[in-house]
């Protein structure tokens, strides 16, 4: 797999992941800083690095597999492997400006 097709993976991987939502929050998880690291490997495996808001999110399960599922099924995506880490510690300075207008924070 080139560095193109890889970037292009990326960028379909953005847009499905501004599809999945905390059923708390109006904001998508990507807009809401979620995200830590996207990695693609030339064979097709994705690695995401993922937090939540609170360690205790009710809808944790939830949404982790949402956010596996919609990975996997992209075309050039052989398996996703989405990680729940906890360092650094999630803040609203990780929400993105179209976040923070959504949530009356700006």
């Amino acid at each position: 797999m080139t560095q193109e097709e890889i970037t292009k993976i990326e960028e379909r991987i953005v847009d499905v992941l501004k599809t999945v939502y905390d059923p708390e929050i109006p904001v998508n998880i990507y807009d809401l800083g979620l995200i830590y690291k996207i990695d693609v490997n030339e064979e097709g495996t994705v690695d995401i690095d993922m937090t939540f808001t609170a360690p205790t999110c009710p809808a944790a399960d939830f949404i982790l597999e949402d956010v596996r599922q919609k990975v996997d099924s992209l075309e050039g995506v052989k398996s996703a492997n989405v990680n729940l880490v906890f360092e650094p510690a999630w803040d609203q300075s990780m929400l993105s400006e179209e976040a923070k207008l959504e949530l009356g924070l700006e």
